[in-house]
């Protein structure tokens, strides 16, 4: 399995190019892409998303939410803060999931590197 970050998802979905993309394509073509809610949240707020596209990604399997996410996800994001380094909510939110299901993030925000080297997130 393999999480797509919404920087990734969006870029794929414009036809951009690169090895996140790349990584991307071949998760879905192969059926192990998930989504983290956040990011499906994210994506449907789109209200420019082609109707065949939200379709699709209603197909893509969802990251569950564990007993305790919240509270893991809150220390997560206050640890990153205190290290005075950026830590949007959403990639808090985002990159918890990947931790808790223990699944390899692809995305080309570069914010979710703190939560690599401070958290073990994989990212791709």
């Amino acid at each position: 399995m393999i999480a797509i970050d919404t920087s990734s998802l969006v870029a794929y979905l414009s036809g951009a190019a690169g090895d996140d993309v790349d990584a991307v394509a071949a998760a879905l073509d192969q059926h192990q892409a998930v989504l983290p809610p956040v990011v499906l949240t994210e994506i449907l707020s789109d209200p420019k998303l082609p109707a065949d596209a939200r379709s699709a990604l209603l197909e893509v399997p969802l990251l569950g939410v564990a007993s305790g996410y919240w509270e893991r996800a809150g220390d997560l994001r206050s640890a990153i803060l205190a290290r005075r380094r950026k830590a949007r909510l959403a990639d808090a939110l985002i990159a918890q999931s990947c931790l808790d299901a223990s699944v390899p993030l692809v995305t080309r925000d570069r914010d979710l590197r703190h939560f690599a080297r401070s958290a073990g997130l994989v990212v791709l």
